[in-house]
Parts: structure tokens; sequence; C-alpha cells
């Protein structure tokens, strides 16, 4: 387990504003299954849900900016839990952009591409491991598209969610897997100890495109969101 505790470069969890954010929650002291439900809703909940700028920011970049999705909140999440000597590991997938619908407007959609790069976090407590992905959507973001869909029956993608069931998805921990995104996953691309070594292997955008999603279409998504979020 040594190996799922290790400090990387993007799992930075030595810098100064992840140790001071630990000291101030008291995270040191708690019990791991106490300490793993802290950090998951801070990460969940605190760290809002919006379109980075790419997927290999370090943990304390996430932390500064307040914001990440599917890939930079994980690395978030991995770091705090390793802080606090909880092992963790990350499982990379390819997913469908699907669940992009109305989060993105359409003529974005027509430029992304169909499947994307995405990943959870596998958490070992308890003698047993739990495949976290619920912490992607905070509770602001998903009350709003709950009340927006509020008489939808059934499966749901779209807005950055794909669950079986939007009013009651199963994102919540307590003690159990979670997830929010997982309807849209086509395929798994394995087990990585670090999420260092998943994004130096895997990427969703390279040339035009990428600086294009960086610099001024992941910013249009994000005051998308943020309105969306609002109108709660």
């Amino acid at each position: 387990m040594q190996e799922l505790l290790t400090h990387t470069p993007l799992l930075d969890f030595n810098h100064p504003d992840i140790q001071a954010l630990i000291v101030s929650r008291g995270w040191y002291s708690l019990d791991k299954p106490v300490a793993l439900k802290a950090i998951y809703d801070f990460v969940k909940d605190e760290i809002r849900f919006g379109y980075s700028a790419r997927d290999s920011l370090s943990a304390s970049e996430v932390l500064q900016q307040g914001y990440g999705q599917c890939n930079t909140k994980g690395t978030l999440l991995m770091a705090l839990l390793r802080a606090v000597g909880i092992p963790c590991r990350l499982q990379g997938f390819v997913i469908s952009n699907d669940l992009k619908q109305g989060v993105m407007p359409n003529w974005i959609l027509l430029l992304a591409p169909k499947t994307i790069i995405h990943s959870w976090v596998e958490v070992y407590i308890n003698d047993h491991w739990l495949e976290l992905e619920g912490y992607i959507i905070d509770s602001a973001y998903l009350k709003a598209i709950q009340q927006r869909f509020i008489n939808h029956t059934g499966p749901f993608k779209g807005y950055g969610i794909a669950t079986p069931c939007l009013q009651k998805p199963d994102n919540e921990f307590v003690g159990n897997h979670t997830y929010i995104q997982r309807e849209s996953i086509i395929k798994s691309l394995g087990l990585f100890t670090v999420p260092d070594s998943f994004y130096h292997r895997f990427s969703n955008l390279t040339g035009i495109k990428k600086w294009l999603y960086q610099h001024w279409l992941r910013h249009i998504i994000n005051r998308r969101i943020k309105k969306i979020r609002a109108s709660l």
C-alpha cells in the first residue's frame, strides 16, 4: 500500500495551501473513515463543478482555483486522502461526450470530440476498495438541474450528469461506492497508481482545439454552469 500513499508533482500534498487546509479542518486527527467522508464532501461541494484548463493540474492548483471536473477534482481528492494516510488510486476510462449536452452550447458540441478521457478514484478503507465518482458535481449545481427536470423519470444524461435516477443519484458518500457520470462510460483504460502517468499517456485535445478550449470555449461553458447553479 505504500506506493498508494506517495507524493508526486500532481499529488503535491506537501504544498503549504493543502497542509493549511488539512490542519484548519482537523482532518489529521480524525479516524480514517470519518476523514474520508469529510474530504469527499469538501471536494464534492466546496470545489465546484467547472472545466479546468487542462487535466494535468496539480492538486494545489485545483484547490487554489476552487473548481474542477472529474479529472482535476479527482487529483485533489487523491492528494488530500494520501496526505492523511488513506491509500488510493485512479481508474481511467473512455466516456461518451453525450453527457455534456445542455452544459455545452450545441455549436461547441459539434467541435468537441465524441469521446473523452474520464477517471474516478478508488480508495482502500476498512479492508476493501471503494469506487468514488460522485464528487464531480457539487450539490448546488445538482439541485438546480434536479429542479429544472423535476418531472424527469428514468435514466438521465446531460449537463455533466449520467445517472440512472436524476432525483436520487448515488453521489452521497455514506461508506459506499458513489457515481454521477458512470452511465456514459464506454470502457476502462485501467488502474493507475498516480494520475501523473495517466495524463502523460492520455489526453483529450491537441493542437488548435486544445488552444481554443483552454483560452475561449471552457470560459463559455463555465459561465453557463454558473448561470445554471444560480438559477436555483
